[in-house]
């Protein structure tokens, strides 16, 4: 296990991340996993035995149960809280209370309070927002998230699923004000789904922001089960819950692909996926899941695939996002500019 400090920052998390939303399984998080406390505890000390010391919640995953569930691990398996970076989120309705969603000041000092109990902490070590609110005022979600850090309960913060110009507004304003700017980016990334390389992936760089790519195997698509002649798994989330959207004809050009280099390094589709986007630019922490122990040693046996620059190149060629402006434009225009 390899480690990267998390951008901009002194703070050391380990390449891959454990992700829980397959504790719980309540509501619609049924389809993901249903892993109750042997089994959260099981795949918990596979995890941090194997290197990895950033491990990913959120207060919606199964309705808090997915935080009780880890709090309850880290205690059972007696780890050094000191040793684990513990990173949850806030945004989701938590119940039908008018005020229990979004992004207000009440919401984020409400649900931190509640993660912290549900957890079992004092305090989290990364808080991400989870999603755009468009009710609440940039500002207003920028001056709670520096509070809540200024109160000792949350250590950094930072944003899932924003437009880049939303992450740039919101940095514009922490800067300005004097206020804690995010230090990462959790965002879907994969062979099958490669958008953040036209924006997210710059701004990122640019502003020294880490990248957390969630969803890497595209809802289980890359994992090996789907082909064009085997379009149900059987036992995969994607069979009835057919998420992150993909271009399915393209993605199966894509796993054969993934299969031809898997056989040259002895390795699965999976692997071969999580690899790639290990070796991505910006790419700080990849986050996995995993139903059980097999699953989990499988995911991360996949830092051990060394791929080739031929490899990724074929992987990128089968992979690239379509030309879009004003990229192709800017490109473009920048020839001139290039000292050769």
């Amino acid at each position: 296990m390899k480690y990267n400090f998390l951008g901009n920052t002194g703070l050391v998390v380990s390449e891959l991340c454990f992700g829980t939303m397959t504790f719980g399984g309540s509501g619609i998080w049924e389809a993901i996993g249903k892993i109750a406390q042997q089994g959260a505890n099981d795949l918990i000390k596979v995890a941090v035995d194997s290197g990895i010391n950033f491990i990913d919640t959120a207060n919606v995953y199964s309705y808090g149960e997915s935080e009780r569930l880890l709090g309850q691990s880290i205690k059972d398996l007696g780890l050094n809280r000191y040793d684990l970076v513990i990173a949850t989120k806030v945004r989701g309705r938590m119940s039908a209370g008018l005020n229990n969603v979004g992004l207000s000041r009440y919401h984020i000092f409400q649900s931190v309070d509640e993660s912290l109990k549900r957890l079992q902490l004092d305090h989290i070590d990364v808080l991400y927002v989870h999603g755009f609110d468009p009710a609440t005022p940039v500002e207003e979600i920028m001056r709670s998230l520096n509070d809540v850090v200024q109160s000792g309960k949350v250590r950094y913060i930072a944003v899932c699923n924003w437009p880049a110009w939303l992450v740039m507004k919101a940095m514009g304003i922490a800067d300005k004000n004097g206020w804690n700017k995010f230090v990462g980016l959790q965002y879907y990334y994969s062979t099958a789904s490669r958008d953040i390389e036209r924006e997210i992936v710059p701004l990122a760089i640019d502003q020294k922001l880490a990248i957390m790519p969630w969803s890497p195997l595209a809802g289980g698509f890359l994992s090996g089960k789907y082909t064009r002649n085997s379009e149900k798994a059987g036992d995969s989330r994607r069979d009835t819950f057919d998420f992150p959207p993909i271009n399915k004809e393209k993605a199966y050009d894509i796993v054969d692909l993934l299969a031809e280099i898997g056989k040259v390094h002895n390795a699965s589709v999976a692997e071969i996926a999580l690899a790639w986007v290990r070796l991505q630019k910006g790419i700080t922490s990849t986050i996995i899941g995993a139903k059980n122990v097999d699953q989990l040693n499988a995911n991360i046996k996949s830092t051990e695939v060394q791929l080739t620059a031929e490899d990724l190149k074929r992987i990128d060629e089968v992979s690239a996002l379509p030309k879009e402006y004003p990229g192709w434009m800017v490109e473009r225009q920048s020839a001139d500019r290039e000292i050769k």
